[in-house]
């Protein structure tokens, strides 16, 4: 089974929320609810992540590298 690291930075976790007449009013929440379903036809595992913290960004993508490379 493929697995995909979803990642997702600073604010994210805001859409919908946060001027949605500038940004629309889809949450990450809808996002992340389409992409399962998307993922879940195509036989893949995803898993689905939101920081604010950059630095904790950077160490999901290292540690994404390491399980991949093995």
């Amino acid at each position: 089974m493929i697995r995909i690291l979803f990642l997702n930075g600073p604010n994210l976790n805001l859409l919908g929320k946060r001027e949605p007449e500038v940004y629309g009013r889809t949450t990450l929440a809808d996002i992340e609810a389409k992409v399962r379903e998307r993922a879940k036809k195509a036989g893949a595992e995803i898993d689905f992540r939101q920081t604010n913290l950059e630095g904790e960004l950077v160490g999901w993508i290292q540690a994404g590298q390491k399980v991949n490379s093995t």
